[in-house]
This record gives structure tokens, sequence and C-alpha cells, in this order.
């Protein structure tokens, strides 16, 4: 796969990532939600080979590890592959 072919692909999955942001907004608007809604967030920083785990509760720090450690296994087949 050559640097142009990746370029590509990156812009198409922005695109369709905003586009799926923009989706998820128009539909949030037009359903009903419950009078209580809990919201649990979690996320991972990379910073170089050091993940940082965040999570509002364990089941989300725990998604996280698993976030972290397949984006460990993925930078590690793309810049060291033979």
């Amino acid at each position: 796969m050559n640097a142009n072919s990746l370029i590509i692909v990156g812009i198409i999955l922005v695109i369709f990532g905003i586009f799926l942001i923009f989706a998820g907004s128009i539909m949030g608007m037009f359903t009903k939600t419950k009078e209580s809604t809990e919201v649990k967030t979690g996320g991972v920083i990379m910073i170089g080979p050091i993940p940082i785990i965040f999570g509002s509760d364990r089941g989300m720090a725990i998604i996280g590890f698993l976030m972290a450690i397949i984006l460990m296994i993925v930078a590690y087949i793309l810049f060291y592959r033979v």
C-alpha cells in the first residue's frame, strides 16, 4: 500500500467519523429519553508506547485497557513489520 492510498483512506475515515457524529446528534434530537439517564465515559491517550487510561467507572476503564492493548498491537504491526 503506497502513501497516497493511505492518505485517501485516512481522509475517508475522518469524513465517515464526522458523518457519524452528525447522524448521532440528529438521531438524539428526535428520540425520547428517560427522566434520568446515566452517562459513562472512558478513553485512552497514547503517549508513545505508554497508555493513559481513564474512565468514569470500572467497566469503562477495562474497555479502555482493552482498547490500549489493541492500539499497541496495531502500532507494532504497522511500524515494526518485516
